[in-house]
């Protein structure tokens, strides 16, 4: 189907390289979700009558590109469900994200205090623990140099609001394009430059542990130079 690039499909999951500006699921603005899109591609391809079954197991910020998993069945789902919310050895999320200003270190583990303001759809990361506050935790790496930028591959460790954004801008590092967290200038077309990289996890079903990568949007400059400079 027209703009939907698939990453991994079989009987129980499909996942896809959702792009900036996509959203996973219905929300206030009315613009047609990811997922209906996904549903529109199943009854087509597989001829289905009626209404398609899709599950939403876990979501990637509007802004940000990358894999985004769905369940075809439920049972799928409820699976899966389950390993997002304990977040454990089951589940590895990776990102890569765009700075502008070199980290202290090139390799690091951050541990924060994040309280979510769900009125201003902000999180606020503290050093030290703090009254409603979760911990939030992720692990670091420089990956790549440019002239003014610099990639980062992130590894989630837990998963809170807002997580990677807040926790990089808390060490000086806010993410391109992300006015919301501290960044001077927006992206064209709205989006900031952190990308869902992988996941790997074990299948629902099968259970046999599968790795998902989604390419980084490659009509953007900047991610095309830092992923040919890490293919070459």
């Amino acid at each position: 189907m027209k703009n939907l690039e698939i990453l991994y499909e079989d009987n129980h999951i499909i996942a896809i390289n959702k792009k900036v500006s996509d959203i996973v699921q219905a929300d206030q603005t009315g613009d047609e979700p990811l997922s209906e899109r996904v549903k529109a591609y199943i009854k087509e391809k597989y001829n289905k009558p009626g209404d398609v079954y899709l599950g939403i197991p876990h979501r990637v910020d509007r802004p940000v590109s990358g894999v985004v998993l769905f369940a075809k069945t439920s049972k799928a789902l409820v699976r899966l469900n389950k390993m997002f919310q304990e977040h454990d050895q089951e589940i590895t999320k990776i990102y890569w994200a765009i700075v502008g200003n070199l980290p202290e270190e090139d390799h690091a583990k951050l541990t924060h205090y994040m309280v979510r303001d769900a009125e201003k759809n902000k999180s606020y990361a503290y050093n030290k623990p703090k009254s409603g506050a979760k911990e939030a935790i992720l692990e670091y790496k420089l990956l790549g140099c440019g002239q003014r930028y610099y990639l980062l591959e992130v590894k989630l460790c837990t998963g809170r609001h807002h997580q990677i954004r807040c926790q990089l801008a808390k060490i000086g590092c806010p993410i391109k394009g992300d006015l919301k967290y501290g960044f001077p200038r927006s992206n064209e077309g709205g989006g900031i430059s952190l990308h869902a990289r992988s996941i790997t996890f074990t299948h629902p079903v099968k259970q046999e542990k599968i790795t998902i990568v989604a390419p980084p949007p490659m009509n953007d400059t900047l991610w095309k130079f830092f992923y040919e400079s890490l293919e070459s």
